[in-house]
């Protein structure tokens, strides 16, 4: 029997508009955090995809004259799809809620849900937010001040309110209060970090409602399959996703190889649908929950939560334009805490591009590949005796991959860069400390510079692995100056668990200069 596929997903994002870096930044951290699965030699399924029915794609389509299967077509191809591209995601699957795959899964979920009694109808007199297609609860209505002035606001995300009554289906939410707490104690792990965990505790030990299912109001969704004049509330369908990309209702065969998902990365703003919501719809249907929801933090940018009303939504191809997708994929990954706020800014990717990306990473594999070919003529000369310095060097690698690794497992994907960069400035260090450059003027040192080289390629050989899936482009073109083999990649060869390995470069090879892999940038025009 194979071994079991590491099963990976982002939220589905909502297509009423274009994305932002803050879409951005989960599918990233998602694609870092698989790539390293994968460069660990395992199975991997890595999904994403989009959310294009409800109220709000239904207004934002008639609002410009077209149909909403024309909006969403139009958004996908134009703006979803190409931020992909843009940042280089190796996702292994990008599902539409439009998809007859979907439907048929979404469809067959919720008929077994009624077939097992877990559905009964009902009428809703409420609140719902259009903004964020949410029924809100009614100590979390507030009126609205300033521009929201004369409406009525959710105090969970500040959206404005309208006031619906409709006749809904339910499902029965209050009654799984308990296997949900149960859950969480049992799996302290389940919810992740501390801090969202804490919130859903505090929001299932405040007492659950029963959960609406349905809207009869309008009619851009999925229908109901025993009552088509309902289509399906559209955060009940959109949980779906992750069941039925895994093959929910369609393919068996696949659904038993993925399901359970390993981890759901979610912004914490959603937490609750997928910590709360979503394992009680799992619980009544008999099937396993998630094995971990993990919820990532905001993204400030001069101090506030991006949005579009606050004018500060940043598209990643403006900071991919000018840094590059493996810049844009290392600052995020590097300079934010995943699962806290952080604050970025303009500068601050600049800053750390110079001096942690150009100075310190691109230097070093420049000046290596450098001084190998002006005193071996190209070739990787073989290594002597290690000494003290070197054997540092290697122990420094054994210890900051194994530090790596752990922390990706526990998805600090941070940490993880933090251990790695360690290899860059000792590599950097030592070649200041031992001065290849003064050795090489004496003949009879030669082996000693061979073996310095040697030891500083062998250092920069692991960082193009364990970078790899950070920044994917800049590590290629390292591993193929290095004159490593076989190509770099998810192989048996090029696995992070065996990457501290040493004296895998073979003397000989040809090691050349490639152009500089981070060249700086004149920030004042750009």
């Amino acid at each position: 029997m194979p071994e079991p596929t590491f099963y990976a997903t982002t939220p589905i994002y909502y297509v009423n508009d274009a994305p932002h870096i803050g879409h951005g930044y989960t599918t990233t951290i998602g694609d870092v955090i698989t790539r390293w699965h994968r460069q660990r030699g395992e199975r991997v399924h890595y999904l994403t995809g989009v959310d294009e029915h409800g109220q709000k794609v239904l207004r934002k389509a008639d609002a410009n004259g077209v149909t909403p299967q024309e909006w969403v077509d139009r958004l996908v191809e134009n703006e979803w799809l190409p931020m992909l591209r843009t940042i280089d995601a190796a996702n292994d699957d990008f599902i539409r809620t439009t998809e007859t795959r979907h439907e048929k899964g979404a469809q067959a979920f919720w008929q077994d849900l009624n077939d097992r009694g877990e559905v009964y109808r009902g009428e809703f007199s409420g609140w719902y937010s259009v903004g964020s297609e949410e029924f809100v609860a009614d100590e979390y209505v507030a009126d609205g001040e300033g521009e929201d002035e004369g409406f009525k606001v959710s105090t969970l995300d500040g959206s404005r309110l309208e006031h619906v009554t409709e006749e809904n289906y339910f499902f029965p939410l209050s009654k799984y209060a308990d296997r949900l707490l149960a859950l969480y104690e049992e799996r302290p792990d389940f919810v992740q970090p501390e801090s969202a965990r804490n919130e859903v505790l505090a929001f299932v030990r405040g007492g659950l409602k029963d959960l609406s299912i349905s809207r009869s109001t309008f009619d851009w969704g999925i229908p109901l399959p025993w009552d088509d004049s309902h289509v399906m509330y559209v955060w009940i369908e959109a949980l779906l996703n992750y069941v039925t990309a895994a093959g929910y209702g369609v393919d068996d065969e696949q659904f038993e190889d993925l399901w359970p998902a390993n981890v759901h990365f979610v912004g914490k703003d959603i937490v609750r649908f997928h910590a709360v919501i979503w394992p009680a719809l799992l619980m009544a249907a008999g099937l396993p929950v998630p094995n971990r929801v993990f919820a990532h933090g905001w993204l400030l940018v001069g101090g506030q939560k991006m949005s579009k009303s606050k004018a500060n939504g940043i598209h990643p191809t403006e900071i991919v334009g000018t840094f590059g997708s493996d810049a844009y994929r290392y600052y995020f990954t590097r300079a934010l805490t995943f699962g806290s706020d952080g604050s970025i800014s303009w500068e601050d990717i600049g800053a750390r591009y110079h001096a942690e990306l150009a100075n310190g990473f691109g230097n070093l594999a420049s000046r290596v590949a450098a001084m190998v070919g002006k005193y071996f003529d190209g070739e990787l000369p073989a290594a002597g005796p290690l000494g003290d310095a070197e054997q540092h060097i290697v122990d420094t690698v054994a210890t900051a991959v194994a530090e790596a690794d752990e922390a990706m497992e526990r998805i600090a994907p941070q940490d993880a860069l933090t251990a790695v960069w360690r290899i860059v400035d000792a590599l950097n260090l030592y070649i200041t400390e031992t001065q290849p450059w003064a050795v090489a003027k004496d003949e009879s040192r030669r082996e000693y510079l061979g073996t310095i080289l040697n030891t500083a390629a062998e250092g920069l050989r692991v960082l193009a692995v364990t970078l790899h899936p950070v920044m994917p482009k800049a590590t290629t073109s390292l591993w193929e100056s290095l004159g490593a083999e076989p190509d770099l990649g998810p192989l048996a060869d090029q696995r992070i668990d065996q990457v501290a390995t040493w004296a895998r470069l073979r003397p000989g090879s040809t090691v050349t200069k490639v152009p500089s892999l981070f060249p700086r940038i004149d920030l004042a025009e750009s």
